[in-house]
């Protein structure tokens, strides 16, 4: 089997700059590991505040440090620099090869889709605390074995609040990717970049929020090699 990763994101409409960061790391015992942060409001100062959580979570995963772990260290980072009046979501979603888990960190009120072929689709939707404003918050975790048929969907609230605003009601992720699963279609860059699409055409062509969209699929190995391979795609 082979795991694939894709993302997706766009910045706020008239926005010189996504408050967005994504950010991914290997694992030193193997596996890989991306961090989502979305900070408070949009713009260059939401971007500071989304670099400064993603950096420590990424500088704790790379140390070997536990994805719960990190998470708390960097809400306690921001709350000691911005003395919790500054507030981020962060979600850690990583490919531990260690003990062939997926270990899925919640700080965040948007929910994780999960998909498993024996289960279907679960929405992973526990009440979750953003990072930067209360003392003791903490991540809520979840584990979740590697498994052909597996697919996980992370993203900011952009994306499920596209729409709101443009007068064409609330888009639904859920609804929009249970679709895509009964059509057969597996492939994460595709996932990604459908819901995407989709949300941007709910606010017109114009997002009134930064929208990341980030999914992994398990899928059955085609090519018999060990070859990783990265695709990035920045339009300037």
């Amino acid at each position: 089997m082979e795991v694939q990763c894709a993302a997706a994101k766009i910045r706020k409409y008239a926005s010189s700059e996504s408050g967005d960061t994504l950010e991914m790391i290997e694992r030193p015992h193997g596996g890989i590991s991306f961090v989502l942060v979305d900070g408070q409001r949009s713009g260059k100062s939401a971007k500071v505040i989304s670099n400064m959580v993603a950096r420590k979570a990424i500088q704790l995963l790379s140390e070997g440090v536990r994805d719960g772990a990190a998470a708390r260290a960097a809400h306690d980072y921001l709350y000691a620099q911005r003395k919790g009046k500054v507030s981020a979501t962060l979600n850690i979603l990583s490919v531990d090869m260690d003990s062939r888990t997926f270990v899925i960190s919640r700080n965040n009120d948007a929910p994780v889709f999960v998909y498993t072929a024996v289960s279907g689709l679960t929405i992973l939707d526990e009440p979750s605390q953003s990072v930067g404003v209360r003392r003791n918050t903490k991540p809520i975790i979840t584990q979740l074995p590697v498994e052909v048929g597996t697919i996980i969907v992370v993203f900011t609230d952009g994306l499920r609040h596209a729409g709101t605003l443009s007068g064409n009601g609330r888009y639904d992720p859920a609804a929009a990717f249970t679709q895509m699963i009964e059509g057969g279609i597996t492939d994460a860059r595709t996932i990604a970049d459908t819901l995407l699409a989709e949300a941007i055409e709910m606010d017109n062509g114009r997002p009134r929020d930064d929208i990341s969209v980030l999914v992994t699929a398990v899928l059955p190995k085609i090519e018999n090699n060990k070859i990783r391979r990265m695709v990035v795609c920045l339009p300037l």
